[in-house]
């Protein structure tokens, strides 16, 4: 059975992960209690001693305005460690997945980016995670960078979804922006994108890849969509009345791309399906999010 080393066990994407991994070979998985991203030599030296033959790294800093006050901390997680893992994967001959974001553009097209379209950062957080790609990219590696964007899902601490859910049980208006677009994307969903890369990847396949739900929407639709869903699977909602605002009424100390769409026909050509749509990933979610809490 092949050693497979999960970094990020905590995470969204790490929770809905680890089975799927379980099942493909004896999976360490490790979250923040066991590994210091910020660290090097802690990175060198769980990489020593597990001898992975796979190596996914699901963990990232990824408090987006935090990085703006703490840009040397996010480089050291972002920018550096996926170098470290992709080093320290070269002298294994193991293969590295690694987790990126549509942070790394600046937002200003109007079509879906694809992998080789120029990279432009605005902040903090995306100037970090590009990093970690160019970093990965200057190794000799086996790796697969995936970008993916808006993502949430039933475990993790937070995301924009169950941050909806707790202001529309609260509260009777919101305000939501409405002039930023992507893809919502659904963990249980870009999991199983991933797992079924694995054992698609060899030396003509390496290299990046966008990997989101299908369709595009903006915050305020989505969180339109959210409440809708939301209340046909009787979740507790007080919500009446959801608001539309543009970004200059809702600053932010980090600014954020305001298109974010990102064209999968790659990794869906290499898949052979293509990603399914971001309102039935929300669904999904609502569903097991709506079991977990009657358990």
């Amino acid at each position: 059975m092949k050693r497979i080393l999960l970094i990020g066990k905590d995470g969204q994407l790490g929770q809905e992960l680890q089975p799927y991994l379980s099942s493909m070979g004896s999976l360490v998985a490790v979250g923040r209690d066991s590994l210091d991203l910020s660290k090097s030599q802690e990175i060198e030296r769980l990489i020593e001693e597990i001898k992975p033959e796979w190596v996914i790294n699901a963990a990232a800093y990824t408090a987006v305005d935090k990085a703006e006050s703490e840009p040397e901390l996010a480089m050291a997680i972002n920018g550096i460690a996926p170098g470290v893992l992709a080093k320290c994967c070269q002298q294994l001959d193991a293969t590295f997945i690694h987790i990126s974001t549509d942070y790394v553009f600046d937002g200003t097209q109007s079509h879906p980016y694809i992998e080789t379209d120029l990279t432009h950062p605005i902040g903090v957080y995306g100037q970090s995670k590009l990093a970690g790609e160019i970093a990965i990219q200057e190794t000799q590696a086996q790796f697969a960078i995936l970008r993916t964007a808006w993502v949430y899902g039933v475990g993790g601490t937070g995301n924009f979804v169950k941050t909806m859910l707790r202001l529309g049980k609260d509260r009777e208006e919101i305000r939501v922006v409405c002039d930023q677009v992507g893809s919502p994307t659904w963990t249980g969903d870009l999991a199983k994108s991933i797992v079924e890369l694995i054992p698609r990847l060899n030396s003509e396949t390496y290299g990046i890849y966008h990997c989101t739900n299908s369709g595009v929407t903006s915050w305020y639709d989505f969180a339109i969509a959210i409440f809708e869903e939301a209340e046909l699977l009787g979740f507790p909602l007080k919500i009446k009345r959801v608001i539309p605002i543009t970004t200059p009424e809702y600053p932010t100390p980090a600014r954020r791309p305001a298109y974010s769409v990102l064209s999968g026909k790659k990794l869906a050509n290499l898949l052979g399906t293509h990603a399914p749509q971001w309102r039935q990933g929300l669904r999904r979610m609502l569903q097991e999010l709506k079991v977990k809490q009657a358990i």
